[in-house]
């Protein structure tokens, strides 16, 4: 049984989010708290395996008190945003800060708005939460000459800070990169504005007929959308409305599947952390067309599944740490290092 702390300043909030919660039987919310103050000493007293953080709230914003419990009690959170631009901002600097996942707020008193909030908090139980580690400075390649290959990155649950760390390593001018994050459809402009920010080169939400050139970062909308890679000598982003593949929409299955067919031996694969199994398929098909193929290891993952499920389905080459992840990828997109 999984012990959950609901934390929310409104009362009414807390009283969809437990009722969500507690029709779970695999689930027990063993409290409540309306602001910080109340949730530290809840967090004493109960000692929850998962708390619920809403992001705006009195006494402390939900964004300082995280920071607080993961410098000093690292534990499983899931963060409960307002769909504006204001929240999904808070709310990825959150998932930065090492919240496990998010889920957003009902307009109103809907509790069928919390219908995946069950299984996310299940999934932070089983993750692996550390103190916050501050990224070290990139070690800077010499010379840094772009090949003809593209780099395809799929990610999940714990993919916010994984991809900071490894887009902050690209140099200005990376092989093109595709990315698919498992994230709803009101973040990903902002979380993509957020890896710009980072990032030597330039990170946009892929919009549909881009074309891949050196230099650019392409994030897959969320929502309904998938991002696939088509074209022959001139490669470009494919975005359409599609229904969920492995469960998902966007799906990196889908993203890697178009890779493989593209791009072939010119592409380099990397499936990072996250629940499930989607990326798994896909990314046997970049490396069975002659692509190179990277894994996130197990001790770095947020949740090892969609890389232990790429890896032991003989899709994934290699599997390395993340801090290991940003340098490799530069090694194998770098003409300079093929010389």
């Amino acid at each position: 049984m999984t012990r959950v702390l609901v934390v929310d300043d409104s009362s009414t909030m807390r009283r969809l989010i437990s009722a969500a919660l507690s029709a779970d039987p695999e689930l027990e919310v063993v409290g409540e708290a309306g602001d910080p103050l109340q949730a530290r000493e809840a967090i004493k007293a109960l000692n929850p395996d998962v708390i619920t953080l809403d992001v705006e709230m009195p006494n402390m914003n939900g964004i300082d008190f995280l920071e607080r419990i993961m410098r000093l009690r690292p534990m499983p959170v899931v963060m409960v945003s307002t769909l504006t631009s204001r929240g999904a901002e808070a709310t990825l600097a959150a998932l930065e800060l090492g919240a496990v996942d998010c889920v957003e707020k009902p307009g109103g008193a809907d509790p069928i708005g919390f219908s995946r909030l069950a299984e996310k908090v299940k999934i932070a139980a089983r993750a692996r939460v550390r103190s916050r580690v501050a990224r070290t400075e990139p070690t800077p390649v010499d010379v840094f000459t772009p090949s003809e290959k593209v780099v395809a990155i799929g990610s999940s649950t714990g993919g916010v800070e994984a991809l900071l760390n490894i887009i902050e390593r690209l140099p200005a001018n990376c092989a093109p990169t595709v990315i698919a994050q498992h994230m709803p459809a009101s973040f990903t402009r902002s979380f993509a504005e957020r890896l710009n920010r980072a990032s030597a080169a330039t990170v946009t939400e892929a919009r549909d007929g881009d074309p891949l050139v050196p230099g650019r970062v392409y994030v897959a909308p969320g929502g309904d959308f998938h991002l696939e890679v088509e074209g022959a000598r001139h490669l470009r982003c494919r975005v359409a409305h599609g229904d969920p593949v492995s469960g998902h929409c966007p799906s990196v299955d889908v993203l890697f599947s178009s890779v493989a067919r593209a791009a072939k031996e010119h592409a380099v694969g990397v499936i990072l952390t996250g629940m499930g199994r989607d990326g798994a398929r896909g990314l046997l098909a970049m490396r069975e067309a002659g692509a190179k193929t990277l894994g996130q290891d197990e001790a770095t993952c947020v949740v090892y599944g969609m890389p232990r499920a790429a890896y032991e389905l003989g899709a994934v080459e290699r599997q390395l740490p993340l801090e290991k992840l940003g340098p490799a990828i530069r090694n194998l997109t770098n003409k300079e290092v093929e010389r």
